[in-house]
């Protein structure tokens, strides 16, 4: 399946530990930052942009792990 393919490329790339870093960096300055109440919308509209993607990374790797438990 093309789905769980690209999960586990996924994976592979960040499952390494130079990619946990580097995943580990992504999240610091996407999800886990804090804006303050003067943030515009465009700047809030390119935060959540950002946020969705590393998120949708990280949903990878777990898809790959739990297509491999079956």
């Amino acid at each position: 399946d093309q789905d769980i393919q690209i999960s586990q490329n996924v994976a592979q790339v960040f499952e390494s530990p130079t990619g946990k870093e580097v995943l580990r960096y992504l999240r610091s300055i996407t999800i886990e930052m804090v804006h303050g109440p003067n943030v515009t919308t465009e700047e809030l509209r390119h935060i959540e942009g950002q946020r969705y993607i590393v998120g949708l990374i990280e949903q990878r790797v777990s898809h790959a792990h739990r297509s491999k438990n079956k």
